[in-house]
């Protein structure tokens, strides 16, 4: 087998091009849609990185939790979240997955163990732990996967966190999205120590980096990391060394990094480098790769017409779960 090829079935490996497809077509027609106004407040696209959420979510068990950024609709998307749901709490419709209440940076399903969509920088590592300190009292074999940008690693609660998974070896698997600019800082005008791995290591949590533009690359580490936690040796962090192709957001004017950079990235871009390798190797042709581009945009617009079909919540609902209920007299 030559070193490029893919190492998975024909049939595996055209779904995980499906599920990195259906993220890209999500988000640009979230995008689409944000510029029409029928979706508000913030907005932040995965695109670009969708090797990443897409090969470590495929590496979990449906037990696993997930604790996510709020750039994280293909990792809620990759959980099980229904995209209808994704899409109609975009929309701020009570269909959605948060009732219409939490919106693109707030997704949220308890019931398929997705936490967030957590808005606060590091906000969500100290979720995970305690998300993993419950799993290992109750004496099971699920995990916490924690995703955070490089810029998070700045914050304090990274170092709490990772010196509290490594001093109670909990089953957290750290993994951190090196997009290499954070909101629009440069990693190495915001960080003194620019070795991620060197970082997590100083509290005794394993690390390796990988290249996060490479769903196989992502897959297979996050394998051997999934491994490694079930085997009870406490916490892993993998460094995912990937690139967004969009601005920050919907409001970042983008004026901290060439294009030229942006463009030569993109040359590495996820999904026509892997798909250039299924051809390569006669996993799949232009008409094939055009077949599942159909079927993912009807998905996408399946989405949209619910989204566009629900219902807002009623006025006199929007105090539930915001006031607790007077005590019986």
């Amino acid at each position: 087998m030559n070193s490029s090829d893919v190492p998975y079935t024909a049939g595996y490996a055209l779904e995980l091009l499906r599920d990195m497809l259906r993220i890209r077509r999500l988000e640009e027609r979230a995008a689409e849609l944000y510029g029409e106004g029928r979706i508000r407040g913030f907005l932040h696209l995965y695109i670009g990185e969708e090797a990443v959420a897409v090969g470590a979510l495929h590496a979990l068990a449906l037990g696993d939790s997930v604790v996510a950024t709020y750039r994280e609709h293909g990792h809620a998307l990759l959980k099980g979240v229904p995209m209808t749901a994704i899409m109609a709490e975009m929309y701020g419709k009570q269909e959605g997955c948060s009732r219409g209440r939490g919106g693109s940076m707030h997704l949220f399903d308890s019931h398929r163990r997705f936490y967030g969509g957590n808005a606060i920088v590091a906000g969500g590592l100290p979720l995970a732990a305690g998300l993993a300190l419950a799993e290992k009292l109750r004496g099971g074999d699920s995990l916490c996967a924690c995703f955070f940008g490089e810029g998070a690693m700045a914050e304090g609660a990274f170092a709490e966190t990772l010196n509290l998974a490594s001093l109670w070896e909990l089953p957290v698997l750290f993994c951190c999205e090196n997009n290499l600019y954070a909101m629009g800082t440069a990693l190495a005008r915001s960080q003194s120590q620019q070795d991620l791995c060197a970082k997590a290591s100083a509290f005794n949590v394993r690390a390796r980096g990988v290249d996060g533009m490479d769903v196989v690359a992502v897959l297979d580490a996050t394998q051997e990391a999934v491994a490694a936690i079930r085997s009870r040796s406490g916490p892993y962090f993998l460094e995912f060394q990937t690139y967004r192709f969009r601005a920050h957001s919907m409001f970042d004017p983008e004026l901290y990094r060439d294009k030229a950079e942006v463009e030569k990235w993109k040359e590495r871009g996820p999904i026509h480098t892997f798909s250039a390798r299924l051809k390569a190797q006669g996993l799949l042709d232009e008409n094939g790769f055009l077949e599942i581009a159909e079927q993912v945009n009807q998905e996408v617009e399946a989405a949209v017409a619910f989204a566009e079909a629900g219902s807002l919540e009623p006025v006199p609902e929007l105090e539930r779960d915001v006031y607790s209920p007077e005590p019986a007299s």
